[in-house]
């Protein structure tokens, strides 16, 4: 089968590969209908991720046909079946499963020795994504093995376009985990900083769930213009000042929430001069992340305010002002999606047209020209905001 292949640092590459094959009873095998590039995707493709090897296998955003079925599904999937494939491999059994924390499932990190030695306690398996987290192999395919399949899955109806559902698999519930973190209240302002698919999927969140005030942060002129059209009030930060416009919108108070759905690549600006530093130090190795936003998210929100981050962090990350933090009283909500906590709720929502997910695509191409792709979202060249490709 054609897949795209980490090769190494900003080299993916479309390969003939193996095609999968069932491995445990609990497995399925899926004909890739639909699969995206994330955000996530491009910090393995800068290498700023560890545990990548040459052959790993991309993607953890997929929906398809299910065309195999390992003998311990146990009747919950049959070929033929739908479904949207959560970027979380969960046992559905453990004990952070039953409490809906799926993405720290115990069960399903292959190499959970791994992930001890470096989160501490080990998080659950996640497709296509270092080997830290399993090292599977992910859904930039024309097939994917999808394993713990009776309970890694998201089974969706005919007649709905793979392009609403395909965001089920994390952008969309990223996004909703980000706004439920903060614990929306009529009267909040929320501020946004970063307006890529989940810095959008977030924006449309905050607003389903009631804030009286969205505000979203960025400065690609494509992106801010579609947070705009989801009912935020947009910063460009290249041309005006974050601090002044937020005090600006809330009266002095700043924003009661603030969410993070930039995560560890901060944008590099010569007015912000601890962006600079942050760079120099990721080249050689001294600081893993660039948390510029955080910085400024901790110093503009308002005293008992509520911090969600959804971007991604990866290691070590410098000149945190835990000062303000502690003595703000502020809360920070983090972690990788629980998907399939609120698949049900968001699945709901897209067959009731509340949320139509698809208006983030502006490209949509053939799985083989993923490599290119990978480079057109990294630069944001022809208005690039999300990438769906077709197997």
């Amino acid at each position: 089968m054609k897949a795209l292949v980490w090769h190494g640092k900003e080299d993916i590459r479309c390969d003939t590969v193996t095609d999968p094959e069932i491995q445990d009873p609990r497995d399925a095998i899926i004909k890739v209908t639909s699969c995206a590039i994330c955000g996530s995707d491009l910090h393995l493709f800068h290498n700023f991720i560890p545990g990548m090897l040459p052959g790993d296998i991309m993607g953890h955003e997929t929906m398809g046909e299910v065309v195999e079925v390992g003998s311990g599904v146990d009747g919950k999937l049959k070929k033929g079946d739908r479904i949207v494939v959560p970027f979380t491999i969960i046992c559905g059994e453990c004990d952070q499963c039953k409490r809906g924390n799926f993405s720290v499932c115990e069960t399903t990190n292959r190499k959970r020795q791994l992930g001890d030695k470096v989160f501490g306690h080990t998080t659950a398996g996640l497709f296509g994504y270092t080997h830290l987290t399993g090292g599977y192999p992910g859904g930039q395919a024309e097939y994917l093995r999808v394993p713990f399949a009776d309970a890694t899955h998201i089974k969706v109806p005919d007649g709905i376009p793979d392009e609403q559902l395909l965001f089920l698999s994390d952008i969309f519930p990223t996004g909703w985990q980000a706004a439920v973190h903060c614990d929306i209240e009529p009267t909040d302002t929320v501020a946004i900083w970063g307006c890529g698919p989940v810095g959008q999927m977030t924006i449309r969140s905050a607003i389903l769930l009631g804030a009286n005030q969205v505000i979203a942060i960025d400065c690609i002129p494509e992106r801010l213009s579609m947070a705009e059209a989801g009912g935020a009030t947009t910063i460009n930060f290249e041309t005006e000042s974050v601090l002044e416009r937020l005090d600006h919108l809330t009266d002095g108070r700043g924003p009661e929430k603030c969410i993070d759905a930039t995560g560890m690549e901060s944008h590099v600006m010569a007015s912000q001069p601890d962006t600079l530093l942050d760079r120099a130090k990721q080249m050689v190795m001294l600081e893993s992340d660039r948390p510029h936003v955080l910085r400024e998210m901790i110093y503009v929100c308002r005293p008992g305010g509520i911090i969600s981050v959804a971007g991604v962090y990866s290691g070590f990350s410098d000149k945190i002002p835990m000062g303000a933090f502690m003595n703000k009283g502020l809360t920070m909500r983090t972690g990788q999606t629980h998907v399939n906590r609120w698949t049900d709720d968001l699945l709901r929502r897209i067959e009731q047209g509340e949320i139509d997910p698809s208006f983030v695509i502006t490209h949509t191409v053939p799985l083989e020209r993923g490599p290119e792709m990978y480079q057109v979202f990294r630069d944001k060249r022809d208005s690039c905001v999300k990438v769906v490709l077709k197997p």
